[in-house]
Order: structure tokens, then C-alpha cells, then sequence
């Protein structure tokens, strides 16, 4: 059960070049992006309050999260107080759960920081993500964020 066996850990010198190197296949990358630029990203946007952290499964590196950590909303441009900002798995290990399990893991994290909702957001088109995030039980709020993106929320 791939809940159980996942694990976030920080990304230091003795790991980011694997995490780095993780990628999600190429039709996705407009939705999702690298892993460096949401680094870059993070390091843009302090007033975001980015926490991020290496998707490890055993002792294999297999993804990246990152989330805007109760920070003060100030839309469209920050939304929250808790955002899950960035969500890859490398294409290697999709379809395994670990998505899913991250997603639950960061929602549980979220709840016991006294959260009651965690936000999110996706680009529409062809091979969208909103599939996943609805089985997840998110629910669409009806607003968009400055890039467009459609937000929709977990509540907790």
C-alpha cells in the first residue's frame, strides 16, 4: 500500500540532484512543470510562504510537493491560507497511488496545523488534472486565480 510507504523529506546536498532529475512525461509539463522551477518559484515568492518537500517511496525519490504554508491570502495572486502549490510524480512512478497519497498526506499535515481546507489550482485542457483532484474529493469554488487557473478546495 504505497499510502503507507511514502515519505516527504527535505531536499539537501545529498539529494537534490535525484530530485532534480525527476520529471512527469512530456504532455504533462505544461501543467506541472520541473522540479527547479518550482525551486525558482519558491525562491520568487517568499511572501508565499513555500514548504517543499522530496516525495520519497522506501528510499527512491519519486516525486516533489509543495505547498504555501498558512500563509495570509491576498487573491488572486496568493491564494490560501494553504495551497498546494506544486504536485509531480516522476512519469516512472505515476499511476501507483502516490499521488493520491501525498495529496491525503498533505491534507492530514494541514488538519493537524489546524487547516479546514486546502486550495488548489490547474490549468484546463486536454489531459487536465481535474480528474484526479475530483476522485480526491475536491470541489471547484468557481473562481480562477491571476493566471487563470481554475482554484478548487479539499475541505478537512
Amino acid at each position: 500500500n504505497s499510502m503507507m510507504s511514502i515519505s516527504l523529506r527535505k531536499i539537501d546536498d545529498t539529494n537534490r540532484a535525484s530530485v532534480l532529475a525527476l520529471h512527469v512525461a512530456p504532455p504533462q509539463e505544461q501543467f506541472v512543470g520541473t522540479v527547479g522551477a518550482a525551486i525558482k518559484d519558491a525562491e520568487a515568492y517568499p511572501h508565499a510562504n513555500p514548504w517543499y518537500r522530496a516525495i520519497y517511496a522506501a528510499d527512491v525519490p519519486v516525486g516533489f510537493v509543495m505547498i504555501s504554508w498558512n500563509v495570509i491570502p491576498q487573491p488572486p495572486s496568493i491564494i490560501g491560507p494553504w495551497f498546494l502549490w506544486k504536485l509531480l510524480i516522476d512519469s516512472r512512478h505515476q499511476r501507483t497511488g502516490y499521488g493520491r497519497a501525498t495529496v491525503n498526506l498533505i491534507a492530514k499535515i494541514v488538519r493537524a496545523e489546524g487547516g479546514t481546507e486546502l486550495l488548489t489550482s490547474y490549468v484546463e485542457g486536454e489531459g487536465e488534472p481535474w480528474p484526479f483532484y475530483k476522485r480526491l474529493g475536491f470541489q471547484q469554488t468557481g473562481e480562477r486565480d491571476d493566471n487563470n487557473e481554475v482554484i478548487i478546495v479539499l475541505k478537512l
